[in-house]
């Protein structure tokens, strides 16, 4: 299924991922939601933790807020240690 075809990703967000070689759902699924964010940020992109959701809703087939509170507890807790390794990586 193409990136356009999910309703979680708006066409911002599916132009990032273009950028990073995630063009179907099966690359989102490969990539993974936490490293998709990081490769984006890594270009540069001021992507959120709601892009980090907007693709695990995508992955699930559930509305990003309707994603399980302990799912979005663990994206938002590795997405944290993402920062923060990378914050201690350019110091």
């Amino acid at each position: 299924m193409e990136l356009a075809q999910l309703d979680n990703l708006g066409p911002k967000s599916q132009a990032w991922l273009n950028e990073i070689g995630v063009f179907t759902l099966g690359d989102l699924e490969e990539i993974g939601p936490v490293e998709a964010y990081r490769q984006i940020k890594a270009r540069g992109h001021n992507a959120s933790l709601n892009l980090v959701y907007g693709i695990q809703g995508a992955i699930i087939g559930a509305p990003w807020n309707h994603l399980p509170l302990d799912m979005r507890e663990r994206l938002r807790r590795e997405v944290k240690e993402l920062n923060k390794r990378s914050r201690n990586e350019q110091s």
